[in-house]
């Protein structure tokens, strides 16, 4: 399993335990993203720290709190503020750039989430998070007890503030991140301090308002589900809350989602249809493995899915590609699987089907 980090306190000094447990990993982190923006943006890593900066007076509106998290961590890993800024904008630095490069370089493909609250079943939800091979070497398992708000778990990646996870009130947040014509790279706030505010919300109904409340840099996709069987995705398009998309469960309680937009609302030119990409794969799969199940609310239907290689390399279950260009490859980093009904996280560490799913304590818990 991937390290554990294990923090509490206040906003600062959760974040300052954070990049003391946490510090290789999270100067792995900024190595490599280094190469990353280099390699799409064209950006040397002291332009990355300064490109950051700007984005400092959004965050600080919109969560002020997370700043002084983000100034505890840059302590605790003995790196700069703007070392830590910069990878938590990694979302719109990288969007932005393969938006502006498409058709000359190959980005990464993503995620595949699902989540399901059927009449009288469980409310279970997951995803695999596929991105960069290096990021088998940067993520943790952080569990934190905040001061301010309720206990969470999130597999994230070291530096960054969340990425998909539960808290300790039965609220669950997975996410796939998505990228169309209007990812222009422009201030606002950034994709994973979303997250992170989202994670803080006591149910689906405060997370909804909370990404109405945000002024987003960059487009993502929100599947939110809570304890109640609320179970809502928001494809949001860069911009305030008037330009979100609502998803709803279908006939059976089901949510399923990629790195597309599927809203019909949606008028821009979504990033799938400017490069080649497996996220309609991915999504027809998911879909065709779902719907023949009896029980939609079983875990093992969704260990199944999310461990699928059909269409391989472009699968459920993703393994690296080596003909491609280091950057340009993508497998599976990370599974989860959460029960809201039972209290009960499941997480794998790289491709499901090689390790497994492994429990994870509930937060809030030893």
């Amino acid at each position: 399993m991937f390290p554990e980090v294990i923090v509490s306190g206040s906003p600062y000094e959760r974040g300052r335990q954070y990049g003391t447990q946490a510090r290789d990993r999270v100067r792995r982190s900024i190595t490599s993203y280094a190469e990353h923006y280099d390699y799409y943006a064209g950006w040397d890593w002291s332009r990355s720290r300064r490109e950051a900066m700007r984005f400092l007076p959004a965050i600080s509106d919109f969560a002020p709190a997370q700043v002084d998290e983000l100034r505890g961590l840059a302590a605790g890993a003995e790196v700069d503020l703007d070392d830590i800024v910069a990878l938590n904008i990694r979302t719109e630095v990288l969007y932005s750039a393969y938006v502006r490069n498409a058709g000359e370089l190959n980005a990464p493909d993503e995620c595949s989430a699902f989540g399901c609250a059927a009449p009288g079943r469980h409310v279970v939800v997951g995803q695999n998070w596929d991105w960069s091979p290096f990021a088998l070497d940067t993520v943790v398992v952080l569990r934190s007890t905040p001061d301010d708000g309720p206990a969470f778990v999130t597999v994230v990646e070291a530096g960054l503030l969340m990425k998909f996870g539960v808290n300790s009130d039965g609220l669950a947040l997975m996410t796939n991140a998505l990228g169309s014509s209007e990812d222009l790279g422009e201030v606002g706030v950034p994709y994973h301090v979303v997250l992170r505010a989202l994670i803080g919300c006591a149910d689906v109904d405060e997370a909804l308002k909370r990404i109405d409340e945000s002024v987003r840099a960059s487009s993502a996709n929100y599947l939110l589900a809570d304890t109640t069987g609320a179970v809502v995705d928001i494809e949001a398009r860069p911009g305030d809350g008037a330009r979100v998309h609502r998803l709803e469960r279908d006939e059976r309680g089901v949510l399923l989602h990629t790195n597309h937009f599927v809203s019909p609302g949606f008028d821009a030119l979504d990033y799938k249809d400017m490069v080649p990409t497996t996220t309609d794969l991915r999504l027809e799969r998911f879909a065709e493995i779902v719907h023949a199940a009896d029980d939609v609310s079983d875990t093992a239907l969704y260990e199944r899915a999310l461990t699928d290689h059909t269409n391989a390399p472009g699968s459920v279950c993703r393994h690296t590609d080596h003909t491609l260009p280091e950057p340009d490859q993508s497998m599976t980093v990370a599974a989860a699987i959460v029960d809201l009904t039972d209290r009960r996280l499941l997480v794998a560490e790289g491709p499901p089907c090689e390790h497994g799913f492994e429990p994870v304590a509930w937060p809030g818990t030893a």
